[in-house]
């Protein structure tokens, strides 16, 4: 929500994120946090096929998470 308000962090603003193109739901905090590390030590070329994989239209994913 505070991405989409641009009310984020600095480098949301300075980039104007405020689309979401990817999400993961996990069971747990912890599970939630390894996820993340996972993702964010992969190259971007790695996130940039995560993406493409699960949303190759790049459409905001917002109203799906949060309806």
């Amino acid at each position: 929500m505070e991405h989409k308000e641009v009310k984020g962090s600095s480098f949301t603003k300075k980039f104007n994120l405020t689309k979401l193109v990817f999400f993961e739901c996990g069971a747990n905090v912890e599970t939630a946090i390894y996820r993340e590390k996972q993702i964010k030590a992969g190259s971007r070329k790695d996130k940039l096929d995560l993406v493409n994989r699960v949303n190759p239209d790049w459409k905001n994913l917002f109203n799906e998470l949060f309806e």
